[in-house]
């Protein structure tokens, strides 16, 4: 005898997430749940929705706060910060120094090995207007 095994696939997703409602869902919810008056009906409801009550208890309190805006899903995380254009010029003006230095830093060093291939071969070089004169006359 032979058993035929059904196997059924279950889709799980990787990360779990947060649900998030509606702002229209949230005052369908509530307006069911004020409407609850026999005992067990507000736990049946939250049964059938999947809710706990704390859902309900947050909700009522934003909803007694006035807060429409607060029975709308809220975004979560740092909030965003507004650029500040001078900021962004500050930014510019650094790397743009930085890529300056960097230049000097190479047109030094070629400098450098012109005047010691200059040394090498006997060939005089015109003095730096940037250094300093030196008592002795010769550099």
């Amino acid at each position: 005898m032979s058993a035929l095994v059904e196997v059924l696939e279950v889709e799980v997703s990787a990360k779990a997430q947060r649900r998030r409602f509606t702002a229209e869902y949230k005052r369908k919810v509530l307006q069911e749940a004020d409407g609850c008056t026999k005992t067990g009906e507000l736990a049946a409801l939250l049964r059938r929705e999947g809710l706990y009550s704390s859902h309900v208890m947050t909700w009522r309190r934003q909803r007694e706060r006035g807060e429409l805006a607060g029975l709308a899903p809220k975004k979560r995380g740092p909030k965003a910060r507004p650029v500040d254009e001078r900021d962004r010029e500050i930014a510019d003006l650094k790397r743009q120094l930085a890529r300056a230095e960097a230049r000097l830093e190479k047109a030094e060093i070629i400098i450098e090995v012109q005047k010691k291939l200059g040394r090498l071969l006997g060939v005089e070089m015109p003095p730096d207007p940037r250094e300093p004169k030196s008592s002795t006359g010769k550099s």
